[in-house]
């Protein structure tokens, strides 16, 4: 019986299409995110060598890297985005790209500061390079047409699970924090107020609108048991797709709050992309093609 229910929950079949198309996207926002913070990529070449303190993969490293060489390693990584994206020699450039991508986000974490932000996306791109995640939407593949089979479905739930552990991993980490002292809502309160004071002191942007709403004491009680709630009760987004919508769409306003009130903007899920394992994402690249062929007619 047992044994029936994991197999129903994590080797559901799935059409090629569905894995296929959370690659497109996946790559496409990846793709978007390298350009646009290129510059903050490479201008890690360029930091005082003293300040390069190795995490994760990059420990393999004595000391920093020439800048030439965070330079190029930034630049070959977006190349190699386009053909993941496009399924075009993928057994050379999927894994290519996901390694290349593993270590420039790592690498960014090596001066400092610890970002979590990409994790889940860097994880996504690595079970996407390792799948069989071009047998359809790619430019040099043969599309198969044998119907849905497990070989699509077990990789989107890995993604999917993956996307609800990150969130439950952030519940727990704020109970080791403060407790339950976190439902309250002081705690919250009071990081949105130092978190706009201090971007206001170093002259960065700011969330006007939390800066407001701090006043308001009665608010935070309920926005401090929403988030937890939310992160903490992850796992139902995986019990099936009416109670993933719910999540996801919850989730997605948790993060434009925090946008709206910190000024912290969560790219990755506010995209959606983070929550695209969880549907059917083959509708949503057939309805965007179907509008861009409009569009070019």
């Amino acid at each position: 019986m047992t044994e029936r229910i994991i197999d129903r929950l994590w080797f559901a079949p799935a059409p090629a299409e569905r894995l296929a198309a959370v690659r497109v996207f996946v790559g496409a926002f990846t793709l978007l995110f390298l350009i646009v913070r290129s510059v903050n990529l490479a201008s890690y070449g360029r930091l005082p060598a003293h300040r390069f303190d190795p995490v994760g993969v990059a420990t393999i490293l004595d000391s920093a890297l020439p800048n030439a060489v965070v330079v190029g390693l930034v630049i070959a990584t977006i190349l190699t985005a386009i053909p993941f994206m496009l399924g075009w020699k993928f057994k050379i450039f999927g894994p290519l790209f996901a390694l290349l991508l593993l270590w420039t986000v790592t690498y960014r974490q090596c001066w400092g500061m610890i970002f979590h932000t990409e994790n889940v996306m860097v994880l996504h791109v690595m079970i996407l390079a390792m799948t069989a995640s071009t047998d359809a939407y790619a430019l040099d593949e043969k599309a198969r047409d044998d119907g849905p089979h497990l070989r699509y479905g077990w990789p989107l739930k890995l993604m999917a699970t993956l996307v609800v552990i990150s969130y439950v991993v952030a519940g727990i980490a704020k109970l080791k924090v403060t407790g339950w002292e976190w439902m309250d809502g002081e705690v919250l309160r009071v990081q949105i107020a130092y978190d706009n004071v201090r971007k206001i002191e170093l002259n960065a942007i700011h969330a006007p609108l939390g800066a407001w709403l701090v006043q308001f004491g009665w608010l935070f009680p309920i926005l401090g048991f929403a988030s937890l709630i939310l992160e903490l009760g992850a796992p139902m987004a995986l019990l099936g797709r009416r109670l993933a919508w719910i999540w996801a769409v919850a989730v997605w306003g948790f993060h434009l709050g925090v946008l709206l009130l910190m000024a912290i903007f969560f790219a990755y899920p506010l995209s959606f992309c983070a929550f695209a394992p969880l549907f059917k994402a083959e509708h949503a690249y057939e309805a965007v093609r179907s509008r861009w062929a409009q569009w070019r007619a």
